[in-house]
């Protein structure tokens, strides 16, 4: 059954400051750099804020948590569930599994277990981490993300999470890959479509091959200078993932200009009609 959610990335000049991860090549250690925004509403007050606007789940970025600290992420899943929300997926944003420096590779393994730890903790199913930036046609770097894909999902399936992936950055950024891909990391590691990330005349083709295999899409539209979507080809999309049997989280995806919430209420008109 198919249903309603909305990702962070969507609220984002709502929720704070954003806190990006980086690696710092000299220093051969992970830092954080800050980027101020408006806080109207802080992430344990999202659950029931959008409870209210009739979503059913929401994806959170890594960037947006305030504190990982064991007491606030109980805080945070809490929240969810005194709203009759679902966590749905812990959104790392920051890795690379197919970097050609063996020690940041290894470091951000570390760092994505650490954050599969944050995920149990705080009652997200799933975490979608990044395949890798290393080039779609690069065999060896598909079969080293795949492994380290499985292990990881490996070391989270015990901690009661998901891990999965999503045509986000370079590797993945074919249907072809992200099938290879997911066909050599195994069942246990899971997916997500982003209408955005497909590029060229074919991106509604790609979209119905991975959608059958997709826990979620992201179901992001382009949009003009004044936020309003181009519906034409969006609808493409939706019809594409409807096609192919998606059935699963519609996520919609905001990051035009004005209002966040008004522009998702945008979004949302054109997506509602494929929810069942």
């Amino acid at each position: 059954m198919s249903y309603l959610s909305v990702s962070t990335w969507s609220l984002h000049r709502l929720l704070g400051p954003l806190r990006w991860t980086a690696w710092d090549a000299e220093q051969r250690q992970h830092i954080i750099h800050e980027q101020m925004q408006p806080q109207e509403h802080t992430l344990l007050e999202l659950p029931a804020i959008a409870a209210e606007r009739g979503y059913q789940a929401i994806e959170v970025c890594h960037f947006h948590f305030p504190d990982t600290s064991l007491a606030y992420l109980h805080r945070l899943r809490d929240a969810f569930q005194a709203a009759g929300l679902s966590f749905d997926t812990l959104l790392l944003d920051y890795g690379d599994l197919t970097s050609e420096d063996e020690v940041r590779r290894s470091a951000d393994q570390q760092l994505m277990r650490e954050w599969i730890d944050i995920a149990s903790e705080c009652g997200a199913k799933q975490i979608r981490i990044v395949a890798g930036e290393a080039s779609p046609d690069n065999e060896q770097a598909i079969s080293l993300s795949a492994e380290a894909l499985s292990s990881l999902a490996a070391y989270s399936a015990p901690r009661g999470v998901r891990v999965v992936t999503e045509n986000f950055k370079p590797l993945t950024s074919t249907a072809l890959t992200s099938e290879r891909l997911l066909d050599l990391a195994g069942e246990q590691v899971g997916f997500i479509t982003d209408f955005g990330n497909y590029k060229g005349a074919a991106v509604a083709e790609e979209i119905a091959r991975t959608t059958p295999r997709s826990v979620s899409i992201h179901a992001k539209a382009d949009f003009d200078e004044a936020g309003i979507p181009n519906e034409l080809p969006f609808v493409r999309y939706l019809e594409a993932a409807a096609g192919a049997g998606f059935d699963g989280a519609y996520v919609l995806i905001y990051d035009g200009p004005g209002d966040m919430w008004k522009g998702l209420e945008r979004v949302r008109r054109i997506v509602e009609p494929y929810i069942h």
